[in-house]
């Protein structure tokens, strides 16, 4: 599996708001760049990618609790499903459901190949300047990612590299040959408290799963859902409370250089999909004070360069989503209350 990713970075920014529709979804699932499973998520997040139990606690260990977002599902089809907030939630053994991801602030960011800086939902650890992530290398990088896109070419489902190509954000996927040490998938029989968790108190939360569907999510919110996932025992729905009251606390005190970068693009962040009106200097000393002044790691020196065709815009004047409207309600209500969070 080779893939050319300069320039790139389709798979951690939801880059939705560039064409005219979501990229790839003709004849696909309603959220086709979703890799949480065949449920219809609660949100509209675009490519969470779940983390498992230990990656999770490893998070909270690096006082990175306040990076992680949990998503809840709407049923399928024969689903157990149970009622909160008047939502119907997939459940197990009428026991709510979820994974637990990284969050997704809005940053000024370039992807899949263009020119123009936009407002665009961005993974937390995405450096926005060269589009590289801050934890690849480390142990804190998901597996998840690592193995992307290979669960994709296994199952064969459209990967995102495809969709940035069809798009016109140039060759991406050069090479389909699965690895051969691919992990196995986070979903199955297997995933049950080790990627895929149940929320063991539903009466509590009231109010939570709303928040959770319309972006609104407190830090006390997330936490719940944090601690389930780290008081989770492999293979079942059991859920240690005293491990779970832990890490929940530790969740809501986390406040890490991250976490107040997400507040801090969250305050300067236009609409979504909107040009970045600042020129490349002031861009640049943003990133530089909302994160690598703040504590972020670095990211290997790297231009835009040689990153492919790029998207075209649909004349030489409009801009490249202009035939959408470029406007998230999501994304404007979630940078409305992050600042509260």
């Amino acid at each position: 599996m080779e893939l050319h990713c300069e320039g790139c970075a389709g798979c951690c920014v939801d880059w939705r708001p560039l064409v005219d529709e979501a990229p790839g979804t003709e004849g696909a699932t309603p959220d086709a760049g979703d890799r949480t499973g065949r449920r219809p998520p609660l949100d509209d997040v675009y490519g969470l990618a779940p983390l498992t139990r230990d990656e999770v606690a490893g998070f909270l260990d690096r006082r990175l609790g306040d990076v992680l977002v949990p998503r809840l599902f709407e049923p399928d089809e024969g689903d157990d499903n149970v009622r909160v907030d008047g939502v119907d939630l997939a459940a197990v053994d009428d026991t709510p459901v979820f994974v637990v991801g990284l969050r997704k602030p809005p940053k000024p960011v370039a992807p899949v190949g263009t020119e123009e800086s936009r407002w665009l939902e961005t993974c937390v650890f995405l450096n926005p300047l060269t589009l590289q992530c801050r934890i690849h290398d480390t142990d804190a990088y998901p597996r998840t990612c690592s193995a992307y896109p290979g669960h994709n070419l296994e199952l064969d489902v459209k990967t995102e590299c495809e969709r940035v190509e069809a798009a016109g954000g140039g060759d991406r996927l050069l090479d389909d040959d699965l690895p051969e040490d691919l992990p196995a998938p986070a979903f199955g029989p297997h995933a049950l408290g080790t990627a895929v968790f149940a929320y063991p108190d539903p009466k509590g939360l009231d109010g939570v799963v709303e928040r959770l569907r319309v972006g609104e999510s407190t830090a006390d919110d997330r936490a719940r859902f944090v601690g389930a996932a780290v008081g989770s025992g492999p293979g079942s729905l059991s859920v240690d409370r005293d491990r779970m009251a832990a890490a929940r606390e530790r969740a809501r005190e986390a406040d890490s250089w991250a976490g107040r970068a997400i507040r801090g693009w969250a305050d300067h962040a236009g609409d979504g999909g909107d040009p970045v009106v600042l020129d490349a200097a002031a861009r640049e000393q943003r990133v530089r004070d909302l994160e690598d002044d703040a504590g972020a790691p670095e990211t290997p020196a790297g231009t835009r360069s040689g990153a492919g065709a790029g998207l075209r815009a649909r004349s030489s004047h409009a801009p490249a989503h202009s035939d959408i409207g470029g406007r998230s309600p999501a994304l404007v209500r979630a940078r409305a209350h992050v600042r509260e969070a």
